[in-house]
């Protein structure tokens, strides 16, 4: 069984929004496999379902973005996985615009969403997908930044982020994190 994060803020306000890509993905592969997001546990919304014959939790949790590892916890515990039977899906601001880079653990290079997964798990051995959001311009204030939409032009790269992160998800499941990171992590 894998439970299936996508890290992100609750309310419309941050719909669409750099640091709302993880809440992105979980929807698209809600509707590419057809689990629906439909009960609210675990301070998430979540949908179960199966991805290559694989049992699978999806989850957007709505603790927003720095109380993410509350509902991680939660999650863990209740459906009893490791930290290495998730995968956690965010945005990530040193990758160019629709950039992949799947990792089997890592430190939070900053990002509040997973110091507080880690915090909560008390190990950085958990895997990700992390997507590019472009890094801030100069003059900027990183949340401001972060809580900002895409620009026009980089539309067409996230929305195949989108698309091949929902992808990564299914390969990660059907033939493990190392294949997948051979297929994704190119530039």
């Amino acid at each position: 069984m894998y439970i299936i994060i996508g890290l992100g803020n609750p309310t419309r306000q941050y719909q669409a929004t750099r640091h709302n890509i993880g809440f992105d993905v979980i929807s698209r592969i809600s509707e590419d496999y057809h689990i629906p997001l439909d009960f609210k546990k675990h301070k998430a919304i979540c949908g179960r379902g199966f991805i290559e014959e694989e049992k699978v939790v999806i989850a957007q949790p709505q603790t927003y973005m720095n109380l993410s590892g509350e509902s991680v916890r939660e999650l863990v515990d209740f459906y009893k996985v490791t930290p290495q039977d998730i995968i956690v899906i965010h945005d990530d601001i040193s990758l160019a615009a629709g950039q992949l880079r799947l990792r089997e653990k890592g430190s939070a290079g900053g990002h509040n969403g997973i110091k507080s997964i880690i915090s909560h798990l008390g190990t950085q051995e958990f895997p990700r997908i992390k997507i590019g959001v472009g890094d801030k311009p100069a003059g900027w204030d990183l949340a401001d930044y972060v809580l900002s939409r895409f620009k026009e032009e980089e539309e067409s790269a996230i929305r195949d982020a989108v698309k091949k992160s929902s992808e990564a998800v299914k390969s990660i499941i059907k033939d493990g994190m190392e294949s997948a990171m051979n297929i994704y992590n190119r530039k």
